[in-house]
C-alpha cells in the first residue's frame, strides 16, 4: 500500500508541476514580446512634452502611452512604471505643447497588430497609435534615424515688411521666394551655437546638418493667410528651429540684414529672436538606411516609411493639430503679439561669449 500511495503521490506531483508550467505560460504571455516600431500621432496642446518627467502631476505623452500599453495587455503591467524593462525609446523629444504627426517609438511588446486598436481604446482622442511593425532585435528608433522633418505653420503677415502689421495683409509676388532665399542660407553643415542655450562657439555638439528648409505656397483659413515651413535635418537642438524661423522673419521684414545670419556662424554671440512655439510640430522621422538594409536588401522586415498610414495621419493632423494651431492663433494672436512686443526688443548686435558656458537669455 505504501508503494502504491507513493506512486500515486508522484503522479499527482508531476501532473501539478505540468499544470503549473502551463498556467505560468498562460499567466505570463510577455515571453513572446518582440522588438517593434510604433508610429504615434499626437496633439501636444494638453501635455508637458513627449518624455516622461518625475512627478504625478506632470502629464506627458509617454505617460499616456505606457498606461495604454499596460491596460491593453501589450506589455507586462510592471513595465508601465519602468519603461526600461520594455527597452522603450522615443525617436525625438518634443517640448511642452509641441505636436507630432509621425513620432516613432521602439519597445518590446506582444507583436500582434490587432493590439493597435485595443491600445487606442485606452488613449485619449488627441493621441493615436497609427501603426506597429516588427523591427530588428537591436533596433533603436532614436539612433537608427537618418533625419527628422518638422513643420512650422505661421500666418503670412509675419512677413509683412512694415510696422503696421494687420491680419488682412497678404503675400505679394516674390514674398515666398524671398523667404525661401533666406531659408536656403541655413542649409548645409553649420555651428548653431547661437540658436540654442549653453553652447560655445565652434563647439562640436552645436554642429548640425540642415538638409531642406522651405516655405510652402500661401493658403487662407479663418480669414487669415498661412504658410507651412518645412525643415529637415539630422537632428535639432533646443529652440534651434524656432530661432532659425525667428531670424528669417526679422530679415524678411527688414528688422535686420543677412549679415546677422552670417555673423551667427562666428565667434560672437548674436541676439537672435525665438519665434512663438505654437506653430511647431514634428512631421516625420526618416529611416532610409534602415529601410535599405532590412527591407530592400534582405526583405525580411517591414518598411518604416508608414506610407500605408498616410491618409489617416493627414486626417489626424488636420483635425487635431493644424486646426488647433489656426484656432489658437486667431483667438490669442500669439504671432501678432510677438511681432509687436518681442521682436522690437532684439538688437541683433554681436557681443563676446563668456569664457564659460551659461544659459543664453531668450
Amino acid at each position: 500500500m505504501n508503494s502504491l500511495d507513493d506512486l500515486l503521490n508522484c503522479v499527482e506531483v508531476l501532473d501539478k508541476s505540468e499544470n503549473e508550467d502551463e498556467d505560468d505560460s498562460k499567466v505570463y504571455p510577455w515571453k513572446r514580446a518582440k522588438k517593434v516600431a510604433c508610429m504615434v500621432s499626437f496633439s501636444g496642446k494638453n501635455y508637458h512634452g513627449m518624455q516622461r518627467n518625475p512627478g504625478d502631476d506632470i502629464n506627458t505623452i509617454e505617460d499616456e502611452l505606457m498606461v495604454a500599453l499596460s491596460k491593453s495587455g501589450a506589455i507586462d503591467p510592471e513595465w508601465e512604471k519602468v519603461p526600461q524593462k520594455a527597452f522603450f525609446k522615443r525617436a525625438s523629444r518634443t517640448d511642452k505643447g509641441v505636436s507630432a504627426a509621425r513620432m516613432v517609438i521602439s519597445l518590446k511588446m506582444l507583436p500582434d497588430r490587432n493590439l493597435v486598436a485595443d491600445i487606442n481604446t485606452f488613449l485619449p482622442a488627441d493621441i493615436r497609435m497609427q501603426g506597429m511593425v516588427r523591427a530588428t532585435r537591436n533596433f533603436n528608433c532614436q539612433t537608427h534615424a537618418d533625419g527628422r522633418t518638422y513643420l512650422y505653420l505661421l500666418p503670412t503677415f509675419a512677413f509683412c515688411p512694415t510696422q503696421d502689421v494687420a491680419e488682412t495683409w497678404r503675400c505679394g509676388p516674390g514674398i515666398i521666394g524671398q523667404v525661401n532665399s533666406v531659408l536656403q542660407h541655413f542649409v548645409g553643415s553649420h555651428y548653431f551655437h547661437n540658436y540654442t542655450s549653453g553652447k560655445l562657439p565652434m563647439e562640436p555638439a552645436s554642429r548640425r546638418f540642415i538638409q531642406e528648409f522651405e516655405a510652402g505656397e500661401p493658403f487662407e483659413r479663418e480669414g487669415v493667410e498661412w504658410s507651412v515651413i518645412r525643415v529637415r535635418g539630422q537632428s535639432f537642438m533646443l529652440h534651434q528651429i524656432r530661432k532659425m524661423v525667428g531670424l528669417m522673419i526679422a530679415i524678411v521684414r527688414g528688422d535686420t540684414s543677412m549679415q546677422a545670419l552670417e555673423d551667427s556662424w562666428g565667434k560672437d554671440r548674436i541676439d537672435i529672436p525665438m519665434a512663438p512655439g505654437l506653430g511647431l510640430m514634428l512631421d516625420m522621422i526618416h529611416y532610409e538606411r534602415y529601410n535599405k538594409r532590412y527591407w530592400e536588401e534582405d526583405g525580411m522586415h517591414d518598411n518604416l516609411d508608414w506610407a500605408e498610414h498616410h491618409e489617416q495621419v493627414e486626417k489626424f493632423k488636420e483635425k487635431f493639430i493644424f486646426s488647433d494651431i489656426i484656432k489658437t492663433e486667431v483667438e490669442d494672436m500669439s504671432m501678432m503679439k510677438w511681432l509687436r512686443e518681442v521682436l522690437p526688443m532684439h538688437t541683433f548686435m554681436p557681443r563676446s561669449f563668456e569664457n564659460q558656458k551659461e544659459n543664453i537669455p531668450e
